[in-house]
């Protein structure tokens, strides 16, 4: 089998490229008459001086969760109104234009037209489609269920990435306020308080220790900044190389989940996704097994990814999952609860889902308490710094007045 590159254009007569497996160049023009690609231009990839194709179909560029699940509803919806596979994904291909999901997709409809699963062309991209997307489509693929999976796919992508932006709307404007009064701060202490320190001391009086302790720190700030440059870059970049090594992340993840306020935040927002993905993987057919192991990879927390393989083996060897889970002393026992319900009940996917909904309505509301009380807590801290610049500015003036009086 060869690769070969080809130039489209669609109904708008805008071009795009992409490649297709094919033994000839004949197969290949055939291979793409079928998917009802319009091509301009084909010819054969070249291989380099080690054999391999270059640009392999292993390469995927970063795509954002809204973008994968909004480019899956698509496919699901064509997919229902009854277009077969591989014209639903040249369709989504147009849609999609040369965006770099467009060339992914691309590419994966080149493999499907080629003969391979639709899971086995999504494996080839793991940046772009997670285990859990692939083993979801696999199973949907042996059930004859794909359009079903597919819109389930996009549902679970999108409480996700909408439970990400909710967390990241709460936070935009305390650490907004927190950068800009820290630009602020260091702006008066570099260039600001200098001059005006300057007067006093060339005035040789005698200064308030405020005062002092200002020009102090307006000198330490002007004259060795980039000391403090070194040091927080050195303790960022050995932060990150810690959190790599498999102990500092346990260690991270435990105070996490063990922090005042944010660690309740961590674990319900770690519980849901858990949850939530559970569930879809359950109700597309996967089994509990595997389910539970595509599962603990979304919590995003090593500890609660511990809980969950130990209980993945509890399982397997016949326990039930309320009471595994239960064992590892982390989920709350409201999970377990509605866990064990669900269980008894035969409707253990809508017990996961209720789940994961409740716990994302508390994260929802926590957050908002916490901002609401982080605002006025960060206007006073900014406030008092503020008034102790002052504070020290004007003693030194005061002073000079009484003694011009």
């Amino acid at each position: 089998m060869a690769l070969f590159e080809y130039t489209q254009v669609n109904t708008a007569g805008q071009e795009g490229h992409g490649t297709v497996d094919a033994a000839s160049l004949t197969e290949a023009r055939r291979k793409l008459r079928a998917a009802g690609i319009r091509v301009v231009g084909i010819t054969e990839r070249q291989a380099d001086a080690h054999g391999q194709l270059g640009a392999k179909r292993c390469w995927a560029p970063r795509i954002r969760p809204r973008e994968l699940s909004a480019a899956t509803r698509q496919l699901a919806v064509v997919m229902l109104a009854g277009v077969p596979l591989v014209p639903a994904l040249s369709a989504l291909v147009e849609q999609l234009g040369d965006s770099p999901l467009g060339r992914v997709f691309a590419q994966v409809r080149d493999s499907v037209n080629g003969g391979a699963p639709l899971a086995k062309a999504l494996e080839d991209y793991p940046s772009v489609f997670p285990n859990v997307f692939a083993s979801m489509v696999q199973a949907g693929e042996t059930t004859g269920t794909l359009e079903n999976v597919l819109s389930r796919l996009a549902d679970l992508y999108e409480k996700r990435a909408g439970l990400v932006n909710k967390v990241r709307a709460a936070l935009a404007y305390p650490l907004f306020m927190a950068i800009v009064g820290s630009a602020v701060v260091v702006f008066v202490f570099s260039f600001v308080l200098p001059s005006i320190t300057k007067l006093f001391l060339e005035m040789k009086m005698r200064l308030p220790w405020p005062t002092i302790m200002l020009i102090r720190a307006s000198s330490f700030v002007s004259h060795y900044w980039w000391i403090l440059a070194i040091i927080l870059s050195g303790l960022v970049i050995s932060q990150m190389y810690w959190l790599k090594r498999d102990s500092g992340r346990r260690f991270w993840d435990r105070f996490k989940l063990k922090c005042p306020l944010l660690g309740e935040v961590a674990l319900k927002v770690a519980i849901s996704r858990f949850s939530r993905t559970l569930g879809v993987l359950l109700a597309s057919g996967v089994s509990i097994v595997e389910a539970l192991e595509l599962a603990e990879r979304v919590t995003g927390n090593t500890v609660i990814e511990r809980v969950v393989n130990d209980a993945k083996d509890a399982v397997s060897r016949g326990d039930s999952i309320a009471s595994s889970l239960g064992r590892g002393g982390v989920f709350p026992p409201i999970v377990i609860c509605m866990i064990a319900a669900g269980e008894q009940s035969g409707g253990i996917e809508e017990g996961l889902f209720r789940i994961a909904d409740i716990f994302d309505s508390d994260v929802e509301a926590k957050l908002s308490t916490m901002t609401s009380l982080l605002e006025p807590v960060m206007i006073i801290v900014l406030g008092v710094v503020v008034g102790f610049i002052v504070l020290a500015v004007l003693l030194p003036i005061f002073d000079i007045n009484k003694a011009i009086v």
